[in-house]
Order: C-alpha cells, then sequence, then structure tokens
C-alpha cells in the first residue's frame, strides 16, 4: 500500500488544505480548562464540514469572553490544547508518547473515538499541531491493518496483567509455563485464548494470543471509529501511502526546535537605514537573539515552545507551516499619547511578534520572561 518514497508532509497536507473554503466557517466556543469537552460539541453540531475553516473563541475559567476573533491564532492554540488533552482522556492508555486505544464505554456510546481520529486529522490539515502519542503498534495498524499488527509486551497498559504475561515469557521449562498460566485461566478463557500446554515452545503463541487480544482485539470497535475519524480530509489514505513522511507527526519523535531555528522563523521588520528608530531596533535585536540562545542552555526546547506559542498560538511549528510566516517588528514610544512599551505584544493572528526597546539586556530579558510567565493566550501579558 505505501509507496515507499519519503515525500515532504507539507506538501502532502498544504495539497490536502486546498479543500479547505475560507470563506465558511464553523465556530467552537472554547474553555481552556475543559477543551476536548468544546471540541466535542464542535465536532458534533450538525453543521460542523471539516471543509470549513474553525472560527475559536475562548472565555476564562469563570466564563468571560476574551477579546480575539480567530484569524489564525485562536486556532492553533485551540488545536494545540486539544492535541494534550487527547492522550489523557480514557480513550488512550499506555506509556506516555507510546499510547494504544483504551476501551470506554462512554466514549463508545458518544462516539469520542471518531472525534479523536477527526480531531487529529482537522489539526494536521487546519494548520495544527501534530498529535506525536499515538504507539509504534497503533500506527501499524492505522497503515497496514490490524491483522498485521505485531504488539509488544510493552503495549500492556494494565500493571498486573503486564506482569503474568512477562512472568509467563521468562518461564524456563513446562513446569515454569503451566505455573505462570494458571493466574491467567479465567482472562485466557475470557479472551477465547485457553489452549492445551505440551511443550515450552507453546509459551511463544500463547503470549502473542495474549497480546492480539488485549492490544488490538478487545478495541476493535473504538479502532474502526478512530480509524474512519481519520479519513476526514483524506489524511488517512495519505497516511497509508506515506507512512514514514506520518510517523514522525503521529508517533513520538524528539523536537528539533533550537534557538536557531526559532530565529530563523522569525521575519525581522526593521524601519529604515540611518533612521534614529532602525538604531533603536539594532540595539534590541542581539538582545532578541541572546534570550532565545539563553532559554535554549537554560531550559531547553520547553521555554522555546512557551517563546514561539506567545507568539504564533502553536508551541511547535505545524507540519503545515505557518501561513502568514511569524514576523518580528518593533513598540516605539507614542509620544502623542506619552505610552512606553516594557512588555512584548503579540499578534498571534498573523504570527507578530512586537519587542519593546530596551537599552539593556538585563531589562530585556526581565520584561520578556513576565510576560511569557503571565500570558493567558493570544501574546497578552
Amino acid at each position: 500500500m505505501a509507496t515507499g518514497c519519503l515525500m515532504p508532509v507539507r506538501d502532502i497536507l498544504q495539497d490536502l488544505a486546498t479543500k479547505i473554503n475560507y470563506q465558511k466557517k464553523c465556530k467552537f466556543n472554547i474553555n481552556r480548562s475543559t477543551v476536548l469537552d468544546g471540541a466535542i460539541r464542535g465536532f458534533k453540531r450538525g453543521t460542523y464540514d471539516p471543509c470549513h475553516t474553525i472560527s475559536v473563541r475562548f472565555s476564562d475559567d469563570m466564563g468571560v469572553p476574551e477579546e480575539a476573533v480567530d484569524l489564525g491564532g485562536p486556532r492553533r492554540e485551540f488545536l494545540r490544547l486539544l492535541m494534550e488533552a487527547l492522550p489523557k482522556s480514557p480513550m488512550f492508555e499506555g506509556e506516555e508518547g507510546k499510547l494504544n486505544l483504551a476501551f470506554d464505554s462512554s466514549a463508545m456510546r458518544e462516539d469520542r473515538y471518531f472525534i479523536a481520529g477527526r480531531a487529529i486529522a482537522v489539526s494536521l490539515v487546519h494548520g495544527g499541531s501534530p498529535a506525536g502519542f499515538l504507539s509504534p503498534t497503533l500506527f501499524s495498524c492505522l497503515v497496514d491493518g490490524p491483522e498485521l499488527a505485531k504488539p509488544v509486551l510493552e503495549d500492556v497498559a494494565d500493571i498486573d496483567l503486564h506482569e503474568k504475561i512477562k512472568r509467563v515469557t521468562e518461564g524456563k521449562s513446562l513446569e515454569d509455563l503451566l505455573a505462570t498460566t494458571e493466574p491467567l485461566e479465567e482472562y485466557l478463557a475470557n479472551a477465547d485464548c485457553l489452549r492445551p500446554l505440551r511443550r515450552l515452545e507453546d509459551k511463544n503463541l500463547l503470549v502473542d494470543d495474549i497480546l492480539m487480544f488485549q492490544v488490538i482485539h478487545r478495541v476493535r470497535g473504538p479502532f474502526e471509529r478512530f480509524r474512519d475519524g481519520l479519513r476526514t480530509l483524506g489524511v488517512l489514505d495519505k497516511i497509508q501511502a506515506h507512512p514514514e513522511s506520518f510517523r514522525p507527526l503521529l508517533c513520538w519523535s524528539p523536537t528539533n526546535l533550537t534557538a536557531d531555528l526559532l530565529d530563523s522563523l522569525f521575519t525581522i521588520r526593521l524601519s529604515t537605514v540611518g533612521s534614529n528608530r532602525r538604531s533603536a531596533e539594532e540595539v534590541v535585536v542581539p538582545f532578541w537573539r541572546d534570550y532565545l540562545t539563553d532559554a535554549e542552555d537554560q531550559e531547553g526546547t520547553q521555554k522555546l515552545r512557551t517563546i514561539l506559542a506567545f507568539a504564533t498560538g502553536a508551541n511547535t511549528v505545524p507540519p503545515i507551516g505557518f501561513d502568514p510566516p511569524p514576523s518580528i517588528e518593533f513598540l516605539h514610544q507614542n509620544y502623542d499619547s506619552g505610552t512606553t512599551f516594557k512588555l512584548p505584544i503579540a499578534n498571534t493572528c498573523i504570527n507578530c511578534l512586537k519587542l519593546p526597546l530596551h537599552s539593556s539586556y538585563i531589562d530585556f530579558q526581565e520584561n520578556m520572561d513576565f510576560a511569557l510567565g503571565n500570558t493567558q493566550g493570544f501574546g497578552i501579558a
């Protein structure tokens, strides 16, 4: 099914994004503390169409509307928060970054598995964050089908069951095998895995049967709905055609966000050469670059992600890229009103970060840190 060609995923997603009609909107009213619930309401709305752009209106925890018209930034923040909320839901289980589907009866009843798959597909095509938390086994099920999947012991999230299966695998004799399977007899009967064990080699087939039941067959219903949701906008077809292009987006992979990359993302818009404004701006440009370097040196990628989220609403570079490209402008004193800016301001709708003009790096650093630590969406401190 796969072509074996590593096609740039940005090209694939940009092609899928041509289906989006930006003249039509689907509204999502979101509270940051209950993002998944709001997303489910929006995706379930009868008028929802994945080919229409997403318009997000946030409210704070007290329900007071925030001043934000969605031209991109709120949508990116919503999709980022949604991709962070999904792996914490009862629909998934397992090791962080390597999650499989769990069986949750209420989620099945409310068709949330379909919505989870749809949310991942929509986020990729609408310029949001990638999922990045599916296990290699779940990814294999999506690409090749569950029948060809080869689950491993690490896929079993139930700690007690995991330990019992592990004891079976560690058996050195037929007597060990019989002793370690005895506590599993009721489970094996319910899973239709109960079989006569006449030699030590029988354990390999038994363990394979247990893993297939626990990881694959037990959640076949949730998987089919999750897979159906991923068909949204043609995403699943592209995953199956170009699995290695999509693997880093759906399964965990190390982040490549660095100070140099973040610096290169932003186009710095300077005033006219020779002007007083230009001179003040040229003092701050190295402050900005030092700030990124210090952030990487002191806190690694986490602070860099916070800086990017402050400016754009996304804490990673969307697989489809930023539109418009991020830029930096400067906050000059307004002599008419006497306004002086100490803190940065960001317009996440157009991915524009506006830097204050300080004459010392310490002042610049302290005010940047204060803004990043006290903002709640849309680059407002």
